[in-house]
């Protein structure tokens, strides 16, 4: 039976065990978006303390695509030089290098960017704080964002990361597209739930068409938006098992239109989702949301309802939680 220390191969990748650090923004990179040594050692520690899947926070692919100002970039060939510096660093430590690559949305600033500020529906984000109002993307502006994931996607490659996923949840771009609360289209992109699946299935496509047959592409899914009116989890299913069978080799499952709060329903509150995407595609799923104990971690693997466990804040506070982990486990 598996458990929690358990090695995982799959998509030609091999984990030394089902520990995860799922993407976390640190706040630590250049005005230009590019690496700094603080961002490489806060990969790193976590990376030698034993975590066996490292993903990178996320990183904008177009400068109109992001979302602060010391947030990482991969949106420049620029970029590419710092990246395989921090990969080389995580994978050194004997774990999986992943880079998450991510487009904004209505979450973007003008203020910031210099750019408008491009969404599926003129909806301003309720997260930030100052928001403006959107403009809808055309079909151009559609096309500029398959082809700005791809790019980076390509770039994350090069660098020597070992997959790269795509953020769809948390109310970034393509989240934005799949909820009914923040897209308000009626044509190809919008209307139904498979519309406004499209966009997203059409990022998975462009980047697999980039990075090659083989190069392992997951996608973080928010699988519901915790929000009356707003995506749940039966249509997310649905897309989850579109994106899988399109060649996502494995669905890391969170939710929240607003980000991954904790809803109310204590640690583990993302693990029902896991579950029924798990069932709903048949490929390996990561979950995270609140988990802290190791013990919760080790069920809800020897359980089968995630292969994966993401380890979130828990990991900010103690950067050797795996560590400690694995020391914990082995007394139990």
């Amino acid at each position: 039976m598996p458990h929690l220390l358990s090695p995982l191969s799959f998509a030609g990748l091999r984990l030394r065990n089902r520990i995860a650090m799922p993407p976390m923004w640190s706040g630590k990179a250049t005005p230009e978006g590019f690496v700094t040594p603080a961002i490489v050692e806060y990969h790193r520690v976590r990376a030698a303390a034993g975590t066996a899947l490292v993903i990178v926070e996320h990183s904008f692919v177009h400068p109109q695509g992001r979302h602060s100002a010391t947030q990482l970039g991969v949106h420049s060939d620029a970029c590419v030089a710092g990246l395989s510096e921090l990969a080389g660093a995580i994978r050194r430590e004997g774990a999986v290098a992943c880079l998450q690559i991510s487009h904004a949305g209505s979450r973007a600033s003008s203020t910031l960017t210099g750019l408008p500020v491009l969404a599926p529906s003129a909806i301003p984000n309720i997260r930030e704080a100052q928001p403006g109002l959107p403009t809808p993307l055309t079909s151009a502006h559609v096309a500029e964002v398959v082809a700005a994931f791809a790019d980076a996607a390509r770039r994350a490659r090069r660098a020597g990361f070992d997959a790269v996923e795509i953020h769809a949840a948390h109310g970034f771009l393509l989240s934005q597209f799949l909820s009914p609360l923040t897209n308000h289209r009626d044509d190809e992109y919008g209307g139904d739930h498979e519309r406004r699946s499209r966009l997203a299935i059409e990022v998975l496509g462009g980047v697999k068409q980039a990075v090659g047959p083989g190069y392992p592409v997951f996608v973080r899914l928010g699988v519901h938006d915790e929000r009356p009116g707003g995506l749940t989890l039966a249509p997310a299913c649905w897309t989850a098992a579109h994106l899988a069978a399109g060649g996502a080799a494995l669905i890391d499952v969170s939710g929240g239109l607003s980000g991954s709060d904790d809803p109310g329903r204590g640690p583990g509150y993302f693990v029902e989702y896991a579950e029924a995407v798990k069932s709903a595609t048949g490929v390996p799923v990561l979950v995270a949301g609140g988990i802290s104990d190791p013990k919760m971690a080790d069920i809800v693997v020897r359980s089968g309802r995630s292969d994966l466990v993401g380890i979130g804040r828990a990991m900010l506070e103690d950067p050797e939680w795996a560590r400690h982990a694995a020391e914990a486990l082995a007394q139990a």
